[in-house]
This record gives structure tokens, C-alpha cells and sequence, in this order.
């Protein structure tokens, strides 16, 4: 499993869950987005559909019908319904089912610094998990490192 670690500086998630969710769909490949906060994952879902004046991003709620049709899905938990091997936790709050994926991008702010770092360090033990570490720089490009 690899866990790439987001640290948010600059944009807001739902921004920054769009970004990734087009180069996601660019490739056709699904997506699953997870927020127990019901708030963000409406202002996410929104984001996406309006990524851009030319464009949307198609999804849904986990606990719509045919959750397993949705090449995007927004749901409070890591179940991949609609076959996601990708996943975004957009709440900063690491959930050990997510583990089952095979890669999983962990969203975190300032508020949730300390978290990621015990979470961080905890991987350290476990040989079935790679971790990088992505950050904002001023003008909104990521990159890899400390």
C-alpha cells in the first residue's frame, strides 16, 4: 500500500480533491473520496461538478443508488463500492480499512500536523506500507519532501 501524505497550506480541500480527481478521470480511473464531515464532502461533490466552466466531474454519494456506477464516489468510509483502487481522505483522519486500498492520499492542515506525524511515525513498523510526503508551495504546485 502506498500512503501519500497531503499537508494543505494554501488550498482548500475540495480544490485541491478536484485537481487530483481530473488527472484521476484523464486515465479513466475511479476514485473514492472520504469525509466523515457530511459539510465537506457536499462542498467537495460541488467542486467537482463545477471543476471547471467546460467541465464536471461526475459523482456521487455512497449511499445513493448504484454507488458502484460512480467513477467518483463520496462516502463517509473506505469502502471502494464503485472499485477505486485510489482514495482520498479528505478529513486529515486515517481509517486502518483504508489499508485495503492500494493507495490512499491522506489530506491534512495545519490542525492536523501532529496527528500525521504520529501516524507517520506508527508506519514506520509496517513493511506493507511506502509513504511520501506531498506540500503546497505558494504558487499551488506540490512537491515531494520535507
Amino acid at each position: 500500500m502506498k500512503v501519500d501524505f497531503y499537508q494543505l497550506s494554501r488550498d482548500p480541500v475540495e480544490k485541491v480533491v478536484a485537481g487530483i480527481a481530473r488527472k484521476v478521470r484523464q486515465d479513466d480511473g475511479r476514485l473514492l473520496v472520504v469525509s466523515a464531515d457530511e459539510d465537506q464532502r457536499k462542498a467537495i461533490s460541488k467542486a467537482l461538478w463545477t471543476a471547471a466552466p467546460e467541465e464536471f466531474l461526475a459523482n456521487g454519494a455512497y449511499d445513493a443508488p448504484h454507488p458502484n456506477r460512480q467513477p467518483i464516489l463520496i462516502s463517509d468510509n473506505a469502502d471502494p463500492a464503485n472499485g477505486a483502487k485510489l482514495a482520498i481522505i479528505a478529513d486529515g483522519t486515517w481509517r486502518e480499512d483504508a489499508a485495503a486500498l492500494h493507495r490512499v492520499l491522506l489530506m491534512f492542515g495545519e490542525a492536523q500536523t501532529q496527528d500525521a506525524r504520529t501516524l507517520w511515525r506508527g508506519f514506520d513498523a509496517r513493511k506493507d506500507v511506502e509513504r511520501r510526503i506531498f506540500k503546497q508551495t505558494p504558487e499551488g504546485r506540490w512537491t515531494e519532501g520535507g
